[in-house]
Formats: structure tokens, C-alpha cells, sequence
């Protein structure tokens, strides 16, 4: 769940990490009355979540308040996936000695999170891609108490000493801590600005927080104004997406989601949590379309896997579905068998012409094979890898 900029800048602020000063603007007139205010240079931010728009064409800069209004106007009327902006930041234009860019996150890897920090602004991914030699990393645990040591030895490694040495590394341990405090996957400030008295103050900040720390984080998002049926997802969810939403929420058996749509030809019908994003990876290597991300699991009952079927078969373009799976133990492959061929004889079809291939190995899997023998359906078990089963797939529906 991303943060807005203007929602990081108060976070960063609450922990004590200058930001520079900036207003919200919701309309190109206040726009105006805050670049008037500043009484110089400002850069406008267009408050989006659509990481396209967060990468290029949501800020621009002004050099007078009318062609902050100007400017302004423009960016509200972005699209971001399906929504307007929801505002535009008036930042007042700061001159730095220097310029560094942090981030806080997660290393999949190592399993750790990780404190990274840059020699120069911008996203210290591309940075480490391009620079990597102006980069330099430290990880520390999620879960012992934070040591301020830690941030002291990341930024010492890039040869900051003195004063800039200490006032860095409050900057630093403080985001870590927040970064743990409040379940983020990443707290990055992009430009953080070394000014001409040695201060430091954050011109450019994101944050993405846990999905399952909402619960535990009621009192900052209520800080934030930010209510419960906030999703901040990147794009506003599809009448598709609703309606596979629904069909989790209407029966507690199981699960059924995220559910997301695509533009493909080949239906997924997969488990297997992680794995299931294998198994859509796979299809797409294999040369396949995948017409929506819908995971199952959970043991879910015969119910739901029939309302899941019909949703994804009914989606207009969708040839054939695959209903994929690694090797499931909480899960009865007979049970998904069952209700998979329910939802296509209910739709009118044979499930033989409808499903691409069924790989659910594990659970009552002999079951499972013996209801899928008696209706002609292509199936294969363990012994034939994902990316086979993904190949077979995508085969028959000629890609």
C-alpha cells in the first residue's frame, strides 16, 4: 500500500527527518497561492500512485506562481490507472551543497532488510544499475533493536566524515526505525539535500507499507486521514477484479485472490501462493497471454472454485483456462477438479474443450485424476514440471 508523497513527507517529519517545505495544492489556483508564498522557483509533484507516472510526467517546475498555475492545471488532470491526482505538491526550490538519495527495504535474498545509500539523487535501484560504484549497503535485523552504529558504518563507507558524518547518520538510523515501526517494504528519499549549513532536508520521498500491517498501523493511517476501503492500489480495481473479490469475500472456505486482469487469451486458474506467481511467469515464457492473475487455495470449497471458473471463463477473449498448481497439501486437488468442471458445464461448455491442462499434484490427487479421466481433460502430476505443464497449455491455444 503506497503512501502518497505529501503522506511521506508528514511520516518523515513525525520522525524528526527534515523535508523541505511544500504545500498541497488541490486545484491550480491554490497551486498559484503557494508558489506566490515561497516567493521563488518551486517544482510541482503530481500526487499519483501509478508507478509509470511516479517514474516520468508527474512533476514538472515553475519559475513564478502563474506558471505554477499553469503547470498545475496539467497535472491534475492526469490519469492515474482510473483516478485523478490527489493534488499537486508545491515544493519550494532549495539549493544543495550535495545530494544523496536512501532507502530502506527488503533484500529477498538475504532475507534481511537493508539500509542503501547513494552519493548521488535519484532511484538507487537505477542508480546501483548505473553507479553501482556510488552505492553502498548495510543490512541489519528485523528483529533486534535497531543500533545507531549500523547507520554510522553505511555512511562512513562512503567516506563522510565530521559533522555531515553525524547528521547523516540520525538521518538514516531514523528512517530505518520507522521503516520497522510502521511495517513498510520501502521508505526511499530520493533527493536528500545537504544545504549550504550543513542540514539535511528530504526533497523527494515514497513509502509502501504491508497490506497485513494495516491492522496494527490504525493510528498512523488515521493520523494520515487515510480510511479502511483505501486500498491504494496502483489503478482502480476492474468490474473483473470486484467480482473475484466478491467471490472470496461471499464464502470464508478457502481462498480465492488477488484477483487481476489482463488482456490475455488463456485463463489462470493457479495455487500454490508464491508459486502461483511462477506459474503465471511460466506461461508468458512459454509464449502464452495470461488473461488474469487468480490464485486459489487454502482448501477451498467445491463452490468456490466453480464461481472462480465461471468468472474467468466468462471474461470476453478467454479460449481455454489452465488450472495450475505446485504440489498442494492443504488443498484437495478433487475438490478444485469438482468445482472447475462444475463452472464449465453450468457456462454450457465440455470441460475436455475448456481446460488447457490440470496440474494440481498432491491431496487426494488420485481422486482428483480419475473425475478428470471421465471427462476427456488433458492432466499430468508431479513428474511433468510447470514449465511443461505452461507449454501444454499455451500449445493449445496457439499461444
Amino acid at each position: 500500500m503506497r503512501l502518497y508523497e505529501f503522506e511521506a513527507n508528514r511520516v518523515l517529519g513525525k520522525h524528526r527527518i527534515p523535508v523541505a517545505a511544500a504545500k498541497l495544492a488541490a486545484t491550480a489556483a491554490e497551486a498559484e497561492a503557494a508558489a506566490a508564498e515561497f516567493a521563488g522557483p518551486v517544482t510541482l509533484k503530481a500526487q499519483v500512485l501509478a508507478p509509470g507516472l511516479l517514474r516520468s510526467g508527474s512533476v514538472e517546475t515553475a519559475a513564478n506562481p502563474a506558471e505554477a498555475r499553469d503547470k498545475a492545471a496539467k497535472l491534475l488532470q492526469l490519469d492515474d490507472g482510473g483516478r485523478k491526482p490527489k493534488g499537486v505538491l508545491v515544493q519550494k526550490a532549495i539549493e544543495a551543497a550535495a545530494e544523496y538519495s536512501l532507502a530502506v527495504t527488503y533484500d529477498g535474498t538475504r532475507k534481511l532488510p537493508v539500509m542503501i545509500l547513494s552519493s548521488m539523487p535519484g532511484n538507487v535501484e537505477d542508480i546501483a544499475d548505473q553507479h553501482p560504484d556510488r552505492v553502498v549497503r548495510r543490512h541489519f535485523s528485523a528483529l533486534f533493536p535497531f543500533s545507531d552504529y549500523l547507520a554510522k558504518e553505511l555512511v562512513s563507507s562512503l567516506s563522510i566524515t565530521g559533522g555531515e558524518l553525524t547528521r547523516l547518520t540520525a538521518v538514516v538510523a531514523r528512517l530505518a526505525r520507522l521503516f520497522l515501526d510502521y511495517d513498510l517494504t520501502q521508505a526511499n528519499i530520493s533527493s536528500l539535500a545537504r544545504l549550504a549549513d550543513g542540514s539535511f532536508a528530504a526533497a523527494g520521498s515514497y513509502m509502501d507499507m504491508e497490506v497485513e500491517g494495516r491492522a496494527r498501523q490504525g493510528t498512523l493511517l488515521a493520523e494520515l486521514g487515510i480510511v479502511d476501503d483505501d486500498t491504494r492500489a496502483v489503478r482502480e480495481p476492474t468490474k473483473f477484479e470486484m467480482d473475484g473479490k466478491k467471490i472470496d469475500d461471499d464464502d470464508p472456505r478457502g481462498i480465492v485472490g488477488p484477483v487481476v486482469e489482463f488482456d490475455g487469451n488463456i485463463g489462470l486458474v493457479i495455487g500454490a501462493g508464491g508459486g502461483s506467481l511462477t506459474l503465471t511467469d511460466a506461461v508468458i515464457k512459454a509464449g502464452g497471454r495470461p488473461a488474469n492473475y487468480a490464485a486459489i487455495g487454502g482448501n477451498p470449497s467445491v463452490g468456490k472454485a466453480v464461481a472462480l471458473t465461471k468468472l474467468v471463463l466468462s471474461k470476453p477473449g478467454v479460449e481455454k483456462i489452465a488450472v495450475m498448481s505446485n504440489v498442494v497439501s492443504n488443498t484437495r486437488a478433487d475438490l478444485v477438479a469438482r468445482g472447475v468442471i462444475k463452472g464449465i458445464k453450468e457456462l454450457g461448455f465440455e470441460p475436455a474443450d475448456k481446460i488447457a491442462i490440470f496440474r494440481v499434484p498432491g491431496a487426494w490427487e488420485a481422486d482428483a485424476f480419475k473425475i478428470l479421466k471421465k471427462y476427456g481433460v488433458d492432466y499430468c502430476d508431479r513428474t511433468v514440471s510447470i514449465s511443461e505443464a505452461a507449454k501444454r497449455a499455451v500449445e493449445k491455444i496457439g499461444g
